[in-house]
Protein backbone atom coordinates (compact mmCIF):
# COMPACT_ATOMS: atom_id res chain seq x y z
CA UNK A 1 0.00 0.00 0.00
CA UNK A 2 1.42 3.73 -1.00
CA UNK A 3 0.28 6.96 0.44
CA UNK A 4 -1.56 8.60 -2.04
CA UNK A 5 0.51 12.21 -2.45
CA UNK A 6 -2.47 14.23 -3.76
CA UNK A 7 -4.79 13.30 -0.45
CA UNK A 8 -1.91 14.56 1.84
CA UNK A 9 -1.46 17.99 2.64
CA UNK A 10 0.97 19.84 4.53
CA UNK A 11 -0.15 22.42 6.87
CA UNK A 12 2.25 25.33 8.20
CA UNK A 13 0.89 27.44 11.34
CA UNK A 14 2.04 30.96 11.37
CA UNK A 15 5.26 30.28 9.36
CA UNK A 16 7.78 33.20 10.41
CA UNK A 17 10.63 32.86 7.74
CA UNK A 18 9.68 32.82 4.28
CA UNK A 19 13.50 31.09 3.71
CA UNK A 20 11.32 28.20 5.26
CA UNK A 21 8.87 28.64 3.22
CA UNK A 22 10.43 28.07 0.31
CA UNK A 23 12.82 25.39 1.54
CA UNK A 24 9.55 23.45 3.22
CA UNK A 25 7.95 23.91 -0.78
CA UNK A 26 11.34 22.51 -2.36
CA UNK A 27 11.45 19.00 0.21
CA UNK A 28 7.59 18.72 -0.73
CA UNK A 29 8.51 18.56 -4.35
CA UNK A 30 11.32 15.85 -3.63
CA UNK A 31 8.64 13.68 -2.54
CA UNK A 32 6.17 14.28 -4.37
CA UNK A 33 3.86 16.29 -2.54
CA UNK A 34 2.49 19.42 -3.71
CA UNK A 35 -0.54 20.71 -1.35
CA UNK A 36 0.93 23.03 0.90
CA UNK A 37 -1.60 25.29 3.28
CA UNK A 38 -0.45 27.83 5.07
CA UNK A 39 -2.46 29.45 8.26
CA UNK A 40 -1.99 33.08 9.43
CA UNK A 41 1.57 32.86 7.91
CA UNK A 42 3.52 35.91 9.42
CA UNK A 43 6.18 36.16 6.17
CA UNK A 44 5.54 36.18 2.25
CA UNK A 45 5.19 33.23 0.71
CA UNK A 46 5.56 34.64 -2.56
CA UNK A 47 8.28 36.50 -2.04
CA UNK A 48 12.02 36.20 -3.79
CA UNK A 49 13.01 35.18 -0.67
CA UNK A 50 11.01 31.80 -0.58
CA UNK A 51 10.81 31.54 -4.42
CA UNK A 52 14.95 31.44 -4.04
CA UNK A 53 14.56 28.60 -1.65
CA UNK A 54 11.95 26.97 -3.44
CA UNK A 55 13.90 26.89 -6.66
CA UNK A 56 11.97 24.62 -9.42
CA UNK A 57 9.27 24.01 -6.46
CA UNK A 58 7.68 27.99 -6.86
CA UNK A 59 4.47 26.50 -8.41
CA UNK A 60 3.46 24.74 -4.91
CA UNK A 61 4.14 28.46 -3.11
CA UNK A 62 2.00 29.77 -6.07
CA UNK A 63 -0.95 27.31 -5.35
CA UNK A 64 -0.57 27.37 -1.62
CA UNK A 65 -3.69 27.91 -0.16
CA UNK A 66 -3.84 30.33 2.93
CA UNK A 67 -6.06 30.35 5.74
CA UNK A 68 -7.14 32.25 8.79
CA UNK A 69 -6.99 29.90 11.25
CA UNK A 70 -6.25 26.00 12.23
CA UNK A 71 -10.35 24.88 12.66
CA UNK A 72 -10.55 26.07 9.08
CA UNK A 73 -7.09 24.82 7.16
CA UNK A 74 -8.46 21.18 8.66
CA UNK A 75 -12.22 21.37 7.82
CA UNK A 76 -12.37 19.32 5.66
CA UNK A 77 -9.64 16.42 6.29
CA UNK A 78 -10.68 13.52 8.10
CA UNK A 79 -7.01 12.68 9.59
CA UNK A 80 -4.46 15.25 11.06
CA UNK A 81 -1.48 14.81 12.49
CA UNK A 82 0.26 17.38 14.45
CA UNK A 83 3.88 17.49 15.09
CA UNK A 84 5.51 18.81 18.54
CA UNK A 85 8.84 18.43 20.65
CA UNK A 86 6.73 18.95 24.22
CA UNK A 87 5.76 16.33 25.99
CA UNK A 88 2.58 16.22 28.79
CA UNK A 89 -0.65 14.82 30.32
CA UNK A 90 -2.79 16.46 26.86
CA UNK A 91 0.53 15.03 24.87
CA UNK A 92 0.44 11.08 24.15
CA UNK A 93 0.59 8.80 21.54
CA UNK A 94 3.59 9.71 19.94
CA UNK A 95 4.37 8.42 16.30
CA UNK A 96 7.95 7.96 15.27
CA UNK A 97 8.42 9.23 11.78
CA UNK A 98 8.96 5.84 10.30
CA UNK A 99 5.27 4.82 11.70
CA UNK A 100 3.34 8.05 10.07
CA UNK A 101 3.41 6.74 6.25
CA UNK A 102 2.13 3.15 7.57
CA UNK A 103 -0.44 4.81 9.86
CA UNK A 104 -2.03 7.64 7.51
CA UNK A 105 -1.78 4.79 4.10
CA UNK A 106 -5.00 3.86 4.07
CA UNK A 107 -6.92 6.52 5.10
CA UNK A 108 -5.75 8.61 1.81
CA UNK A 109 -7.13 6.43 -0.21
CA UNK A 110 -10.38 7.18 0.23
CA UNK A 111 -9.67 11.08 1.97
CA UNK A 112 -7.42 13.99 3.11
CA UNK A 113 -4.95 13.76 5.88
CA UNK A 114 -2.52 16.64 6.97
CA UNK A 115 0.78 17.08 8.56
CA UNK A 116 0.65 19.93 11.02
CA UNK A 117 3.46 21.73 11.70
CA UNK A 118 3.71 24.87 14.15
CA UNK A 119 5.83 27.77 14.30
CA UNK A 120 9.39 28.33 14.27
CA UNK A 121 9.91 29.16 18.13
CA UNK A 122 6.94 27.52 19.80
CA UNK A 123 5.72 25.24 17.84
CA UNK A 124 1.88 24.27 18.01
CA UNK A 125 -0.16 24.89 21.24
CA UNK A 126 -2.40 22.67 23.36
CA UNK A 127 -5.16 24.08 21.69
CA UNK A 128 -4.44 23.20 18.08
CA UNK A 129 -2.78 20.27 18.85
CA UNK A 130 -6.68 19.29 19.91
CA UNK A 131 -7.15 19.71 16.44
CA UNK A 132 -5.31 16.20 15.73
CA UNK A 133 -6.01 12.58 16.44
CA UNK A 134 -1.96 11.73 16.48
CA UNK A 135 1.20 13.46 17.34
CA UNK A 136 4.33 13.33 15.71
CA UNK A 137 8.11 13.78 17.60
CA UNK A 138 11.34 13.37 16.11
CA UNK A 139 14.02 11.89 18.54
CA UNK A 140 16.60 14.55 18.66
CA UNK A 141 19.72 15.05 20.73
CA UNK A 142 18.86 16.87 24.21
CA UNK A 143 21.62 19.14 23.78
CA UNK A 144 19.46 20.81 21.27
CA UNK A 145 15.91 19.04 20.86
CA UNK A 146 14.24 21.73 18.60
CA UNK A 147 14.46 21.28 14.70
CA UNK A 148 14.77 23.46 11.99
CA UNK A 149 10.83 23.98 10.33
CA UNK A 150 11.81 22.91 7.05
CA UNK A 151 13.96 19.87 7.96
CA UNK A 152 10.90 18.61 10.27
CA UNK A 153 9.01 18.28 7.56
CA UNK A 154 11.81 16.65 5.08
CA UNK A 155 12.28 13.87 7.26
CA UNK A 156 8.75 13.14 7.84
CA UNK A 157 7.83 13.48 3.99
CA UNK A 158 10.88 11.04 3.47
CA UNK A 159 9.27 8.86 5.68
CA UNK A 160 6.21 9.06 4.01
CA UNK A 161 8.14 8.25 0.62
CA UNK A 162 8.78 4.25 1.22
CA UNK A 163 7.18 2.82 -2.04
CA UNK A 164 5.30 0.44 0.17
CA UNK A 165 3.89 -0.05 3.09
CA UNK A 166 2.49 -3.45 4.23
CA UNK A 167 -1.20 -3.70 5.26
CA UNK A 168 -1.91 -2.70 9.17
CA UNK A 169 -4.36 -5.15 10.29
CA UNK A 170 -5.04 -2.68 13.41
CA UNK A 171 -7.35 -0.50 11.03
CA UNK A 172 -10.42 -1.30 9.65
CA UNK A 173 -11.04 0.88 6.56
CA UNK A 174 -13.98 3.42 7.33
CA UNK A 175 -14.39 6.79 6.07
CA UNK A 176 -12.99 9.19 9.07
CA UNK A 177 -15.29 12.29 9.92
CA UNK A 178 -13.81 15.36 8.68
CA UNK A 179 -12.61 17.84 11.13
CA UNK A 180 -15.45 20.53 10.80
CA UNK A 181 -17.77 17.51 11.68
CA UNK A 182 -15.59 16.68 14.62
CA UNK A 183 -15.30 19.86 15.67
CA UNK A 184 -18.81 20.45 15.66
CA UNK A 185 -19.21 17.74 18.05
CA UNK A 186 -16.48 18.65 20.00
CA UNK A 187 -18.59 21.98 20.37
CA UNK A 188 -22.02 20.13 21.19
CA UNK A 189 -20.12 17.96 23.62
CA UNK A 190 -18.75 20.85 25.68
CA UNK A 191 -22.18 23.00 25.68
CA UNK A 192 -24.21 19.70 27.28
CA UNK A 193 -21.48 18.79 29.53
CA UNK A 194 -21.15 22.59 30.59
CA UNK A 195 -24.94 22.74 31.27
CA UNK A 196 -24.91 19.84 33.46
CA UNK A 197 -22.65 21.16 35.32
CA UNK A 198 -19.79 18.24 34.56
CA UNK A 199 -17.44 20.62 33.29
CA UNK A 200 -15.68 23.66 35.36
CA UNK A 201 -16.69 26.81 33.63
CA UNK A 202 -13.76 28.38 34.86
CA UNK A 203 -11.54 25.34 32.96
CA UNK A 204 -13.69 23.49 30.64
CA UNK A 205 -11.19 22.42 28.39
CA UNK A 206 -8.97 20.51 31.04
CA UNK A 207 -11.29 17.54 30.82
CA UNK A 208 -12.23 18.01 27.38
CA UNK A 209 -8.60 17.63 26.35
CA UNK A 210 -8.78 14.00 27.69
CA UNK A 211 -12.05 13.38 25.70
CA UNK A 212 -10.23 14.86 22.66
CA UNK A 213 -7.40 12.04 23.21
CA UNK A 214 -10.05 9.04 24.20
CA UNK A 215 -11.84 9.65 20.58
CA UNK A 216 -8.47 10.73 18.61
CA UNK A 217 -7.87 7.26 19.47
CA UNK A 218 -10.99 5.89 18.56
CA UNK A 219 -10.40 7.77 14.47
CA UNK A 220 -14.29 8.17 14.55
CA UNK A 221 -16.40 7.96 11.48
CA UNK A 222 -19.49 10.11 10.56
CA UNK A 223 -22.25 7.48 12.02
CA UNK A 224 -20.09 7.36 15.56
CA UNK A 225 -20.05 11.06 15.18
CA UNK A 226 -24.08 11.08 15.08
CA UNK A 227 -24.44 8.30 18.07
CA UNK A 228 -22.50 10.56 20.05
CA UNK A 229 -24.09 13.86 19.13
CA UNK A 230 -27.32 11.57 19.60
CA UNK A 231 -26.71 10.89 23.38
CA UNK A 232 -25.16 14.57 24.12
CA UNK A 233 -28.63 15.71 22.60
CA UNK A 234 -30.82 13.04 25.00
CA UNK A 235 -28.70 14.48 27.53
CA UNK A 236 -29.75 18.10 26.58
CA UNK A 237 -33.48 17.00 26.45
CA UNK A 238 -33.25 15.09 30.08
CA UNK A 239 -31.88 18.58 31.54
CA UNK A 240 -34.33 20.92 30.00
CA UNK A 241 -37.09 18.54 30.82
CA UNK A 242 -35.55 18.41 34.71
CA UNK A 243 -35.32 22.12 34.77
CA UNK A 244 -38.87 22.74 33.67
CA UNK A 245 -40.27 20.35 36.24
CA UNK A 246 -38.06 22.41 38.87
CA UNK A 247 -36.03 19.07 40.12
CA UNK A 248 -32.38 20.01 41.45
CA UNK A 249 -29.64 17.74 40.86
CA UNK A 250 -29.27 16.09 44.22
CA UNK A 251 -25.48 15.30 45.89
CA UNK A 252 -24.71 11.97 47.00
Amino acid sequence: MKINNKNTCIVLVEPQGPLNIGSVARAMANFGFDRLRLVNPKANHLGDEARRMAVKAAPILDQAIVYDDLPAALADCQLALGTTRRFGKYREDFLHPNEIGKFIAPWTEQGDAALVFGREDKGLLTGELDLCQRFITIPTSEKLPSMNLAQSVGICLYELSAPNYPEDGRYERKNLAEGKTLESMYDHMRRTLLDIEYLDPQNPEHILHAYRRIFGRALLNDREVRVLRGLFSRIDWVENDRREKGGKVQDD
